[in-house]
């Protein structure tokens, strides 16, 4: 008996040790190694071809994508919280748009897996996949070069699980910066090919290739690099070399495989004095990753390219014959055949989009793209026009940049002003980053406490924090706005309304210099209603964040030498930034100028300035960017959080005096104080009173609603599938 239970304990003890080395670690026996290697996708000259296994051989396949973020509110990206619930609705509801391809930029957790499973099993019309490998964000700005271990073998170790997880042949656990779970479905029928890598920083692409200058030369058996190639593109053939190997061996399944690339490492060659501008410093030409002839899928160049960022084009001295099909100047379209000009294997552009966000960042004043400050529509068309330009240069697909909007999200213009540990909780409308996608996620479990309509039917008399005879002013709030309905005895959109603002204790003054109007409190901001036009809000001089961040940037002085007075009666337009400074372009086009080239100041809008309109997504009318509406005597206006420097409305935290301490430090507030007057009727101070904020937590609502440019997108892919 003692021997039998020993036997029994062995075998168990043999088979998780088994269990666990096969599903764990990767290791394996091939017993097939006389078994064909097969591949369902290929690539002839600058075209990609797909067998869909229904019995028509390869066929030309033009690739409609979206790419796909894991993040939903309240949860940040390495969350994973999505459920297959949601993923199957995201599926349906991509391919009803007319895209044909999902791309995913790192291993997500099982849940996804399951669910393009579930989702493509009998599927006569699959949902096609695009893998990345991702490469972390903190090795690659760290001091080691691309081959060091914790970049090179890492990334190697990386794309074995890839292989396997995309298999259906692997069990991850938590902490290794991608998903973790028990990868069980074989999704490899749908996978038709991988992205390896990520955006390259250029510093560490110049430092690997100054560091590394004996490797620049890799010969394997299924990439190799050319005479011409550098030491980060060997880099990039062994990874990608490694990959093939791994899936050929192991699964005998090969599939298109490409390496990620944007404008700022592109192989093109630029003007000194373009390249001195922009700071261009290194390039990564993929023609010089040359596929075998045991490469049965073959290569495409992928690339992130945007019309915004950065525009070499625009600032060369011969712009004007830049034009597109139509003759006009469209410095995007030009690049973009440019790129494709230089490739001889098919290019994607695999990341391009626009923000439907109300901050900005980046601007191309040649189309109107921007980054940021479009509505829905316009980001609608906005996708539409590059994609046209996309494929009109002569490119094999395209994919959007995104599906969902991500709260979690940062950008470079805003991230001094928010805590980032809590960006998930609250939907910051200023940050364009956070509003990508083609999907929103609206505050409200079914729908918002309130919308700028001119329907007055959402308020109550609980709302009013002001209630007199001649005006009353209510407020409400939720995850992405501060609500007010204002109303004033007998105002018309000729007159001027004021509403003052005092949010914090530190800084603050009772009287307006600007617009000779006196409050009872000290206010920190000023909203001015003057007409359809000419709406905004004010800062006071002391609380006005830009100054104090980024004051020598912008006007070349030092914010902490001289600072504002707490009771400085000077109120401002809040002004983002808008562009970084690099070189003055008149100078910089000049190439006799090299040499002499001075720093431009950052370009900055005004980001206060109000928009009117309809913010109703059930209008006719809708303008997702509208601010405020008139009804009557009535104003119904939305001001996003960050505007009045809140840093986490969750909590209910907003900057405390910059001078104090130096930049951007956080309090707590538990109510804010507000009043109403209008223009020719203030005769003493306007009354203030308190309004109370409670914050909601990590326990957010929210509701999905599909964006205006998801149909417009839908009508020009469903029309040409």
């Amino acid at each position: 008996m003692k021997k039998f239970i020993i036997i029994c304990v062995s075998i168990l003890l043999l088979y998780f040790i088994g269990d666990y080395l096969y599903y764990n670690k990767g290791i394996y026996i091939s017993f097939s190694t006389d078994k064909t290697v097969t591949s369902f996708t290929k690539t002839e000259g600058k075209k990609i071809y797909v067998d869909h296994g229904i019995g028509k051989g390869f066929e030309e396949f033009q690739i409609k994508g979206v790419d796909m973020g894991v993040g939903i509110p309240g949860y940040f990206a390495t969350d994973y919280a999505i459920d297959k619930t949601t993923y199957l609705r995201w599926f349906k509801l991509i391919q009803e748009m007319g895209a044909n391809t999902v791309r995913v930029y790192t291993i997500l957790d099982d849940t996804f897996y399951d669910a393009v499973s579930e989702y493509n099993t009998g599927n006569k019309n699959p949902l096609y996949i695009i893998h990345g490998l991702w490469v972390n964000d903190y090795v690659q700005n760290s001091r080691v070069d691309a081959y060091d271990e914790s970049f090179l073998d890492r990334m190697i170790e990386d794309s074995r699980l890839l292989v396997d997880v995309v298999h259906g042949n692997r069990k991850l656990e938590l902490g290794r910066g991608h998903g973790s779970g028990s990868y069980t479905k074989d999704i490899s029928p749908w996978v038709i090919g991988y992205i390896l890598g990520v955006e390259w920083e250029d510093l560490t692409v110049a430092y690997t290739d100054r560091m590394q200058k004996d490797k620049n030369i890799y010969i394997g058996n299924y990439f190799s690099t050319t005479v011409d190639a550098s030491p980060f593109e060997a880099m990039l053939a062994q990874v990608g070399d490694k990959i093939i190997a791994y899936e050929s061996d192991r699964y005998k399944q090969q599939r298109l495989v490409a390496f990620s690339n944007w404008a700022t490492t592109d192989p093109l060659d630029y003007p000194d004095y373009i390249s001195n501008y922009f700071y261009k410093i290194a390039k990564v030409d993929v023609e010089h990753i040359q596929p075998t002839r045991n490469f049965l899928s073959g290569t495409f160049a992928s690339y992130h390219i945007y019309p915004y960022y950065p525009d070499y084009l625009n600032y060369m001295l011969d712009k004007e014959k830049y034009v597109d099909k139509a003759g006009k100047i469209n410095t995007y379209y030009a690049y973009l055949k440019m790129i494709n000009d230089h490739h001889t294997m098919p290019v994607v552009i695999s990341e391009f989009g626009f923000p439907t966000s109300r901050g900005m960042a980046q601007k191309d004043f040649n189309t109107g793209r921007s980054q940021g400050r479009l509505s829905e529509q316009q980001q609608g068309q906005a996708i539409i026009d590059s994609y046209n330009d996309i494929m009109a240069a002569g490119s094999a697909g395209a994919v959007i940049f995104t599906w969902q909007d991500e709260w979690f999200k940062r950008t470079w213009n805003t991230m001094h002003a928010v805590d980032l540990t809590k960006t998930p909780y609250w939907s910051d409308y200023q940050t364009n980053e956070q509003y990508f996608g083609l999907l929103s996620f609206d505050p409200g479990k079914e729908k918002s406490i309130s919308y700028v309509d001119g329907d007055l039917s959402e308020w109550k008399d609980t709302d009013k924090v002001i209630d007199t005879p001649t005006s009353s002013l209510s407020m409400k709030y939720d995850e992405k706005f501060i609500y007010f309905l204002a109303w004033n005895k007998g105002f018309t959109e000729d007159d001027t309304l004021y509403i003052p603002i005092d949010t914090t204790p530190k800084t603050g003054s009772n009287y307006s210099q600007n617009e000779d109007v006196k409050f009872e409190r000290d206010a920190d901001f000023l909203m001015v209603i003057n007409g359809k036009e000419n709406s905004r809000v004010l800062v006071q001089e002391r609380y006005e964040v830009l100054r104090a961040m980024f004051r020598h940037e912008v006007e070349g002085k030092d914010a902490y030498y001289d600072p504002p007075d707490k009771k400085t009666p000077i109120f401002k337009n809040i002004n983002l930034i808008l562009q970084t400074a690099l070189l003055d372009p008149k100078e910089a086009t000049q190439p006799k100028n090299n040499a002499q080239t001075k720093a431009l100041n950052m370009e900055i809008y005004e980001t206060g300035r109000l928009t009117y309109g309809n913010a109703n997504p059930e209008s006719p009318d809708f303008n997702s960017l509208a601010d405020f509406h008139f009804s009557g005597e009535y104003i119904e206006i939305k001001i996003p959080w960050q505007l009045f420097n809140f840093s986490n409305p969750s909590e209910m935290m907003i900057h405390d005096d910059y001078y104090k301490h130096y930049g951007v430090e956080n309090i707590k507030i538990d109510k804010l104080y507000t009043g109403i007057g209008k223009k020719g009727e203030i005769n003493q101070r306007i009354a203030m009173k308190p309004f109370a904020l409670d914050g909601w937590g990590r326990k957010v609502t929210y509701h999905e609603r599909l964006k205006q440019s998801y149909y417009e997108i839908q009508k020009v892919w469903v029309k040409n599938e």
